[in-house]
C-alpha cells in the first residue's frame, strides 16, 4: 500500500498540486498528462486512492471509465477513435501508484502498443 499523503494524483484530486484538470465530478478527475504520448493524453483518476486496477472494485473502475468515454467525446473523437489504457504494475509502465486510465487520440495509435 502506497502512503496516501505522497500521492501526487491524491494532491492534484484535492486541488493541492497543480494540473490542467479538464472534467472533474464528485468520484473523478481528468487532467492533461504533462508527459503526452499523443497530441490528445488525458488522466483519468478516482479521487479516492486505489493503488491500482488490480485494487479497484467494480463501481470505481466503471466511474473512471465513463469518465474517460466522457472526455474523449468532449474533446471531438468519438468518430475519429481513442484508446484507454490502464498499466497494472511496474512492468506495465505504471509510475505512479494510483488508478489512473490514460485517454489517447489525435493520431493513428499502432498496434500492438508497447
Amino acid at each position: 500500500m502506497h502512503d496516501v499523503q505522497d500521492c501526487i494524483f491524491c494532491r492534484i484530486a484535492a486541488h493541492e498540486a497543480p494540473a490542467k484538470i479538464v472534467h472533474e465530478d464528485e468520484a473523478v478527475v481528468a487532467f492533461e498528462d504533462v508527459g503526452h504520448r499523443a497530441p490528445f493524453h488525458v488522466l483519468v483518476i478516482p479521487r479516492r486512492h486505489v493503488d491500482s486496477l488490480a485494487g479497484a472494485d467494480a463501481e470505481t473502475i466503471g466511474k473512471v471509465g465513463a469518465a474517460a468515454a466522457r472526455v474523449a467525446k468532449a474533446a471531438g473523437y468519438l468518430e475519429s477513435g481513442y484508446r484507454v489504457v490502464a498499466n497494472v504494475g511496474p512492468d506495465a509502465g505504471q509510475s505512479v501508484p494510483h488508478l489512473h486510465f490514460h485517454v489517447l487520440g489525435g493520431r493513428s495509435l499502432g498496434w500492438p502498443p508497447g
